[in-house]
């Protein structure tokens, strides 16, 4: 239905570079902007870096259209992972073009966009719990036995990088983390298998 507005309104396509910023937090969504083709992670961007990721899509996809719908500011960052191709259209309008659908059709489409808009704000708040904080957590709901003492391990059974995008950081982030606690004593050992050396400090860190 959305891909009409495009087809409907000429709009030039782009193509950008991997590591291109196409969406910032807080800036005003002055264009609607639909990826072609490409792959673009959402989340949150400091000094140039995704230190905290929500998600990644391919192309075809809008790019929180939500935003340009709801006359908001953007509520995440978005990075191009690839190589991406775009087409943008001025919020204008792109707005004008949804007040000619369809009266029903035009509601449910503005009700959609307020309830992603509201997941991706709750989202965002939930990352102002930092990343040590968040993987301790997972680690203490991941722990098991390691032996008749009662000490405490976590076997990672999934790649690093697929348990960093369950806690919404980045790879880099992760591996970072991993440091932090190793230097402060509340786990150890590497590989596949984390030890648990300080359960109450990770309870004390993750704030439970």
């Amino acid at each position: 239905m959305l891909n009409r507005v495009l087809t409907s309104i000429p709009s030039p396509a782009e193509d950008l570079p991997v590591g291109t910023i196409l969406l910032r937090r807080g800036q005003a969504a002055s264009k609607a902007v639909h990826l072609l083709s490409g792959r673009v992670a959402f989340g949150v961007i400091e000094q140039g870096v995704m230190v905290h990721q929500l998600g990644v899509v391919e192309g075809p996809f809008w790019l929180e259209a939500a935003a340009a719908m709801l006359g908001l500011p953007h509520a995440v960052d978005a990075l191009a992972e690839s190589a991406v191709t775009i087409q943008a259209m001025p919020a204008g309008q792109f707005k004008s073009h949804l007040k000619s659908l369809p009266e029903p059709v035009r509601t449910l489409v503005l009700d959609l966009a307020k309830a992603q808009r509201q997941q991706i704000e709750v989202a965002v708040s939930r990352l102002a719990k930092d990343a040590d904080a968040r993987f301790a957590e997972w680690l203490l709901r991941h722990a098991e036995p390691a032996d008749a003492q009662g000490s405490l391990a976590v076997i990672l059974k999934d790649r690093k990088r697929l348990i960093a995008a369950q806690l919404g950081i980045a790879p880099e982030t992760f591996s970072r983390v991993l440091k932090h606690l190793r230097d402060r004593q509340l786990i150890s050992g590497g590989g596949r298998v984390l030890n648990l050396l300080d359960p109450s400090g990770l309870q004390s860190l993750a704030g439970i």
